[in-house]
């Protein structure tokens, strides 16, 4: 072991709950807080053993709501905090997320997707939170959301996303979805002194001078934590920069809800990743993410052979959502296809930011996954 609990650097063979789980150690969480569910449970089975041998602490909760609840209280005790689940899970966290975005307590908050709704199929995969994980709770504000699509992104995108939760005081969402969850690859683990980790901005003013909420250039606040030795107010309801409740101010209630739109929309350049494949020349694109990406790369390759002139554009970073690089991607192709184990969320943003760009999609539900023939058929449609 490089440090006590953790996996050596070096290559591993192992599936994607796991590299997920590894990968939050390598980020520095010592906290997490969760309730067993399908598909995503190995990520708390494997934290369950590993944070006591790191100084850290697991909790299984009673119940999603209090896993979310916990994370809250951990974030803001200090901790680099995480919780994971699956869809049903998702959707009891909502309150809370909505609770950590008012109070800006950075975490991480894994959704390993399955098939819904409700119950739905709990050992298949899906792609049916991803409108959830913007809109899921009440209220305007930002988010971050990431899409892995292999087991190696599975480490690596955890490590991002405490990165930008802590950088932005957001939480940030890890959307994976069963197979990526559950597939076996080899992954490398880069040494620790290679790990870029971001700790959140301290105050730079005196306890008696800190305001919680007063943003810096970034609109984002530097963060005490308790046991600190600054004092002040934490609370869901709309607040000034002191933290107090300004419930019946107009002003408060636009300014404060503005800024946490505003900084993660002001810095969504800094914030979106995308893979861009053969889209120099392109006249059809493909728009995927997920495990659904890895066929979409397969039927590029195979329309690059049978003359078609096709390319990938794969958001990694599925909310904010990558609006410029689609955009310029509908400009210069003929047509889109947008392949989603849905039955059509993100393609809705493709046709927002396409405009008048032809956009056709391509939904499967159940147990299997798109074919790289499938979409592969899809856009030789698209070139007539």
């Amino acid at each position: 072991m490089s440090q006590k609990g953790a996996l050596n650097a070096g290559s591993h063979f192992i599936n994607g709950d796991i590299a997920c789980a590894e990968g939050a150690i390598a980020a520095g969480c010592r906290f997490f807080a969760g309730y067993p569910i399908t598909p995503a449970t190995e990520i708390a089975e494997h934290l369950s053993q590993k944070m006591p041998e790191l100084g850290g602490i697991y909790i299984q909760m009673e119940d999603e709501m209090a896993s979310m609840a916990a994370v809250i209280g951990a974030s803001y005790s200090g901790f680099k905090a995480m919780t994971a689940t699956s869809g049903p899970g998702f959707s009891l966290m909502q309150e809370n997320i909505g609770l950590a975005v008012m109070t800006e307590a950075p975490c991480v908050l894994v959704d390993i997707m399955r098939g819904g709704p409700s119950t739905g199929q709990p050992t298949l995969p899906g792609q049916q939170d991803v409108m959830q994980a913007k809109w899921g709770s009440h209220g305007d504000y930002g988010i971050i959301a990431l899409s892995p699509s292999s087991v190696q992104e599975m480490f690596d995108l955890t490590i991002e996303a405490f990165n930008l939760s802590e950088t932005y005081r957001v939480p940030t969402l890890l959307m994976g979805d069963e197979i990526v969850g559950h597939m076996w690859e080899k992954i490398v683990i880069p040494s620790p002194n290679k790990i870029k980790i971001v700790n959140r901005k301290k105050p730079s003013v005196s306890p008696d001078k800190y305001e919680p909420f007063m943003p810096d250039d970034n609109l984002v606040p530097p963060m005490a934590c308790f046991g600190e030795g600054y004092h002040f107010h934490a609370t869901g309801l709309t607040h000034d920069e002191r933290g107090f409740p300004q419930t019946s101010s107009s002003e408060a209630q636009s300014k404060l809800v503005n800024r946490l739109c505003d900084k993660i929309g002001k810095n969504s350049d800094k914030i979106i990743k995308v893979e861009e494949v053969l889209l120099e020349d392109a006249e059809i694109g493909v728009v995927a993410y997920g495990i659904v990406a890895r066929a979409a790369l397969s039927a590029v390759r195979k329309a690059r052979e049978k003359g078609i002139k096709a390319g990938l554009l794969r958001p990694i970073t599925l909310w904010p959502f990558p609006e410029k690089q689609v955009a310029d991607m509908a400009q210069q192709v003929k047509a889109i296809v947008v392949p989603e184990m849905n039955c059509g969320q993100m393609v809705r943003e493709v046709e927002r930011t396409a405009r008048n760009t032809p956009v056709t999609f391509l939904g499967k539900l159940g147990e299997d996954p798109h074919t790289p023939l499938e979409i592969l058929q899809a856009i030789r449609r698209s070139t007539t």
